[in-house]
């Protein structure tokens, strides 16, 4: 029999201790949660303070006596773990209720404690009682107490991630006024520009006022203004800090664990801990979930993601290794999926800005296809980015933003990734098809063909941050869209010669056939068609303009001004 001490629940802790009890019904374990909620649905926080989810208790995945009766687990909340004795193998615990403190023995340790948000220290925050952050289910309680008080008409979100947005939009449908503050030039940063642009379009159509590349400078009035670096002014009845997540390392820094340089612990593949000295193994303490450091999958160096399925899967595997079972740790791809408003947004792997700023060598591919047969009613697009090594052919990453059915298709994607397939395997995926779900070449589909006209030589791509500066340059751009489609929106200096008249005024194009001739459409499809006839009359240096006008135009979105906003003269 074994006693097992778990430090923190919710994803990662909850479902190791459940999982170790299937594999035992020996051992003793017992599970410390220094709050009051052992296993709370973290996601669905702000669809509650939204009033999409109406039921509270619904929150609430399992109840301490719920899962101490069901698995047979000794759970004790409000006690929180303040030191590890890793040579004595104990843990000191203190009451949070009772304020006593006793030490509690353990033959293997497993640390979930998970991450905290940000807070920085910015001038007048400690002062702005209306700022509050959004973390477990107390945060939760304060919110929507604030919210339903009726007397917030105008709020203030800080951060772009993945908790802002949702925070913006939940807000923004109870018809209060959002500004949504975000010092990079994007929100969502798992998504490359041209992509996030769909967000901040989809944002914007909502009401919600966004502010990018600014930062808060400081809160004044008890935080009912936020003073943006800009000198922009807004008025706040309430301020949501979503900055992002820090991991809560205290505990693993007292009993001088192993962190790396952003204060993630620092893990084995067994998720075993090391000692911050000299990097020895503690085989009987182990460290999960959003506090730690895990592999990327795609690069294999060391990053952090903080998602659900990586915790609640490092809290299977631990349990799995205690218990005995080999396990396979290959990293994390930190595939996910978020609403806004009515877009989907999906991504797994790296994304472009990632692979650059590693070195690592890609190549594009985008393609705009419609969730389901055009002829059924209510088709929507779905933009789809692929990346793929192109030595390799490795899928790297994908992202896609549409409506239904778009993280079916990063889905199938993600699981590609992992079976080693490469971009030319997704050509022959056979997927689900019907009309009211998808085409006889699903998007997925699309993306391996648009790769093998690349990897075979029929094209190379152009992208849309590039093709300006080409054109200016001298470069031939041939737009292949009717006239119609050119005069509601076109890129300067290209030459329009509708498909359908291509090959009879092909010789309108008065260039060397063996110069560079750069071809668009609306979404590429049309270029494609266009490039074949272009070879077919000699012309061998062809470029495709990736994702078309429409990425190029969506690229190039200007950001709603809204009067949320006052200037000031602080």
């Amino acid at each position: 029999m074994k006693k097992i001490v778990i430090v923190g629940g919710v994803a990662g802790g909850a479902t190791a201790a459940a999982r170790l009890r299937r594999l035992s019904e020996n051992d003793e374990i017992i599970l410390f949660e220094r709050d009051e909620y052992i296993s709370f649905a973290n996601c669905g926080l702000p669809y509650y303070i939204g009033d999409v989810i109406r039921d509270r208790n619904k929150l609430l995945v399992q109840t301490v006596a719920g899962m101490s009766k069901r698995f047979n687990l000794d759970i004790r909340n409000f006690s929180e773990v303040t030191f590890i004795d890793t040579s004595g193998k104990t843990v000191e615990v203190k009451n949070r209720l009772t304020g006593e403190t006793y030490r509690e023995s353990y033959d293997k340790l497993i640390l979930s404690p998970g991450a905290k948000p940000i807070a920085p220290p910015i001038p007048g925050l400690s002062e702005a009682s209306n700022a509050l952050t959004l973390r477990n289910i107390p945060d939760t309680d304060k919110i929507k107490t604030v919210v339903d008080s009726g007397k917030v008409k105008r709020a203030v979100v800080i951060g772009g991630g993945f908790i802002g947005v949702e925070m913006a939009e939940n807000l923004r449908d109870l018809g209060i006024n959002v500004t949504l503050v975000e010092k990079l030039n994007q929100v969502m940063k798992p998504l490359d520009f041209e992509m996030a642009q769909l967000v901040h379009q989809e944002l914007n159509a909502h009401g919600v006022n966004l502010i990018l590349e600014d930062g808060v400078d400081h809160f004044q009035k008890k935080g009912t203004e936020v003073v943006l670096e800009s000198g922009t002014v807004l008025a706040a009845d309430l301020v949501i800090l979503a900055i992002g997540v820090l991991p809560e390392n205290g505990l693993a820094k007292s009993a001088n664990l192993k962190c790396g340089p952003r204060g993630h612990i620092v893990t084995t593949e067994n998720y075993e801990v090391l000692s911050a000295e000299n990097d020895v193994v503690n085989p009987d303490v182990f460290a999960i979930g959003d506090a730690i450091e895990v592999k990327d999958f795609v690069t294999g160096h060391q990053t952090a993601v903080a998602l659900a399925w990586p915790a609640n899967r490092q809290g299977r595997v631990v349990a799995d290794y205690i218990n005995g079972k080999t396990i396979r740790n290959v990293g994390v791809q930190g595939t996910a999926v978020a609403k806004v408003f009515n877009k989907v947004i999906a991504a797994t792997g790296n994304n472009a800005a990632q692979l650059t700023m590693k070195k690592i060598p890609y190549q594009v591919v985008v393609a705009h296809r419609s969730n389901h047969a055009g002829y059924y009613p209510n088709a929507t697009n779905i933009a789809l980015k692929l990346l793929y090594d192109p030595k390799t052919l490795k899928i790297l990453g994908a992202q896609a933003v549409g409506q239904e059915g778009t993280e079916k298709r990063i889905d199938v994607i993600a699981t590609a990734m992992k079976m080693g397939a490469t971009v030319l395997d997704i050509q022959d995926f056979e997927l689900c098809y019907a009309p009211p779900f998808s085409s006889a070449k699903d998007p997925v589909n699309v993306l391996g063909y648009i790769a093998e006209n690349i990897i075979d030589g029929v094209y190379k791509t152009v992208e849309w941050y590039e093709i300006d500066e080409i054109v200016a340059a001298g470069g031939f751009l041939l737009d292949v869209r009717s006239p119609g489609e050119v005069r509601a929106g076109g890129i300067n200096g290209a030459v329009n010669i509708e498909l359908d008249a291509l090959r009879n005024r092909i010789d309108e194009i008065s260039i060397a056939k063996d110069a560079p001739i750069y071809v668009t459409c609306q979404v590429g499809q049309r270029a494609y068609l266009a490039i074949r006839i272009l070879q077919g009359n000699g012309f061998t240096n062809i470029y495709n303009l990736a994702g078309g006008y429409s990425t190029y135009q969506t690229a190039h979105y200007k950001l709603a001004e809204m009067d949320f906003a006052q200037e000031s003269d602080v």
